[in-house]
């Protein structure tokens, strides 16, 4: 930008804003210089990255949208977090582990958000913010709110999946994000140049039909004009655009970095065009402040910095009770919904069987579904061919038709940017339903569910909602193979944060399901392939079953039979034929295995004495084993047997029908464990 460009912009601003652009960069500037010395006497502690020398395209960027709009942040968030409006003491003791930080010590330099001002959070993970950032331009579109999200990521970024598929479904979908990369010239230690085949990073957006825009990132009124114009077009409903600000970082990428990739005549070349010292002297050479008013200004944060400094060291620590606090949305969710008049139970023998209609698993998803989005317009459903065709199977037919586009919104083959996009939704006011057509597939987007939607409340010291459903299916039998056919629900079940259900009758289903979309809390919900078509009991009326609460299936004396999803038939099968046998096995459906209703089945091993586990994933490691610790940790002293585990081969799911049917529990295998157990 030449300089009359910048004094036209200049004579548009106010001249409390011109000097307040300026106070934020050395706000930015001493903080991270203080927080570098800090971290050098072991009072900061963990891993820092600093924001010294990019100050000009967090403030420019910030000071050219509104208070109310959003931005997503990078693990190198500091800058971020400041220029959108944050106090430098709740940061500072935030950084100091304190209980006065903004997320209560919990997430650090990593993680720092300020959920008031719009910030929707720094991220550890490079890239993870930026399909964050879609959801949150999906919620400003659907509710026309007429906010905009910038989304700041480093040039390293530009090169993760993440990135890809976020840019192009805000494309496909005109989203109100403004993407921000911030390239100086680094990741970690590699270079740009040998990062990409292209020059500008900014080039990319042309395969997204999005602008590209060069800036001078060290230029704050060159950013600021960039964001400006970017979040107009965004505001007129044109979609987004990807600026590339050209920067540097002083230090290293994080403290111990001793940068020798670089050579120290390219740091005192990109020094001598100081965004601070550029600014100071265009602010003095235009007459807009004088050198007293500078002066001021540099004293004034001076004394912010070591308020923020003493307010930091006499904040407590937080109490020990809160490491297990924020990890999920503390209510009572059955009993709020109580109060709204929702019919809430916990079994289907609380009604009468003539008064049930007979329908389809697959319906009773469709039916909870469409019920939610009759009841709630923040419900939107977000997946792979969901719209027109119906889903992979079939359940949420008719839905599209019903509701349309704006509700029903069909994705390109992009998890992370599914996932990820529902994250930022339902940080932002929407309850989405993502489908991630097979959970095989969830290795695709592992980083958005686990270290982003599970992690965000907890993080950010429990100021966060993450209202969200990852509806996807599992298990075999249908010679689909080792990519299509896996049961996973372990790895997940390690997820604090993370609530996974997996129902094995049409009235769980719907249900669980409905209490899923309700509730505050991200959510797994797994489905079985070879549930859809099997056939149950559900009632006309409204209900929904709490999450977390077991129910038992079938009374018995004899031993105890665990199973849940598909595994529930084979238990009940089996359970049949040992009844013709005498042998009367009770058999209890958690339902939920995160969080497990350990005493439900604990009460039926102290009546039986012997317990069954049957499940469908591989036997090593399953979620089997860790429903036997429980109750080696509850009921030990009622066992009068080994605990059985009955779980699928450690072997990939072969494709061959033959193979696949013996590689998991049967019911003559179940029937045999129960007889040896109970001396038969």
């Amino acid at each position: 930008m030449e300089i009359q460009e910048k004094v036209s912009t200049a004579q548009k601003e106010t001249k409390e804003r011109l000097l307040g652009m300026y106070r934020d960069m050395l706000r930015i500037r001493r903080f991270e210089e203080t927080v570098s010395d800090l971290f050098s006497q072991d009072k900061i502690r963990g891993t820092t990255h600093l924001y010294i020398g990019e100050e000009a395209v967090a403030v420019g960027a910030c000071y050219a949208i509104r208070p109310d709009d959003y931005i997503t942040s990078t693990h190198r968030g500091h800058g971020h977090c400041i220029a959108k409006g944050a106090r430098l003491d709740r940061m500072m003791a935030e950084l100091y582990g304190k209980i006065d930080g903004y997320c209560k010590g919990k997430g650090g330099s990593l993680h720092i958000a300020d959920l008031t001002a719009g910030n929707l959070g720094a991220n550890g993970i490079v890239g993870g913010g930026i399909p964050i950032a879609v959801g949150s331009g999906l919620t400003a579109k659907y509710k026309n709110t007429g906010k905009v999200t910038v989304c700041f990521f480093g040039d390293g970024a530009a090169n993760t999946g993440a990135f890809h598929e976020a840019l192009n479904l805000a494309a496909v979908w005109k989203l109100p994000v403004v993407f921000v990369c911030e390239n100086n010239l680094y990741a970690m230690s590699m270079p740009v140049r040998e990062a990409f085949p292209i020059q500008d990073i900014a080039e990319r957006a042309q395969a997204y039909g999005m602008p590209g825009v060069v800036v001078d990132g060290m230029d704050v009124l060159a950013v600021k004009e960039a964001v400006e114009q970017a979040a107009e077009r965004a505001r007129r409903g044109e979609g987004p655009t990807l600026i590339e600000c050209k920067t540097y970082r002083y230090l290293g990428h994080s403290k111990n970095d001793p940068r020798a990739y670089r050579t120290r005549e390219e740091e005192q070349e990109w020094k001598a065009k100081d965004p601070i010292k550029r600014y100071r002297k265009w602010l003095l050479e235009q007459g807009v402040a004088e050198e007293e008013e500078l002066k001021t200004i540099e004293d004034e944060v001076e004394r912010e910095i070591e308020e923020a400094i003493a307010f930091a060291e006499q904040s407590p620590y937080p109490p020990l009770e809160e490491i297990t606090k924020d990890v999920y949305v503390e209510e009572d969710f059955a009993e709020l919904e109580r109060k709204k008049g929702t019919k809430v139970v916990r079994s289907i023998k609380e009604y009468d069987p003539g008064t049930m209609r007979i329908i389809t698993y697959r319906d009773a998803l469709n039916e909870a579904l469409r019920e939610e989005m009759r009841r709630d317009e923040n419900v939107v459903l977000i997946g792979e061919d969901i719209g027109l065709y119906g889903g992979a199977y079939g359940v949420t037919r008719g839905l599209w038709q019903e509701f349309g586009g704006e509700r029903v919104r069909n994705t390109p083959i992009s998890e992370a940017a599914i996932v990820g996009c529902c994250v930022g939704a339902a940080m932002t006011g929407l309850r989405p339903v993502g489908e991630i057509m097979y959970i095989d597939f969830m290795t695709l987007c592992m980083d958005q569910l686990v270290n982003q939607g599970a992690k965000i409340r907890y993080m950010f010291g429990g100021k966060a909602r993450v209202p969200m459903v990852i509806r996807t299916e599992g298990g075999c039998g249908r010679s689909s193979g080792a990519q299509h056919a896996q049961s996973l629900e372990a790895w997940f079940i390690h997820v604090p944060g993370l609530k996974v259900v997996m129902p094995g009758t049409p009235f769980d289903a719907k249900g669980l399901l409905k209490a899923a979309i309700r509730e505050d809390n991200p959510i797994l919900f797994i489905e079985h392939k070879m549930l859809y078509n099997t056939k149950g009991p559900v009632p006309e009326e409204e209900y929904i079953i709490p999450i977390g609460v077991a129910d038992v299936k079938r009374e018995g004396k004899d031993v105890t039979i665990v199973a849940y999803s598909r595994m529930l038939l084979v238990a009940l099968e089996a359970a049949e034929v040992l009844a013709k046998e005498g042998i009367e096995a009770e058999v209890v459906d958690p339902r939920t295995l995160l969080p497990l209703d350990i005493e439900t089945i604990c009460q039926s091993v102290r009546k039986t004495n012997r317990v069954i586990i049957v499940y469908e994933g591989c036997k090593t490691g399953g979620a089997g084993a860790e429903i036997a610790a429980q109750i080696m940790e509850h009921a030990f002293d009622y066992l009068d047997a080994p605990i059985v585990r009955l779980g699928a081969a450690d072997a990939p799911v072969p494709c061959s029908r033959y193979l696949e049917d013996n590689s998991i529990p049967r019911v003559e295998d179940v029937v045999k464990a129960a007889r040896t157990l109970c001396g038969r």
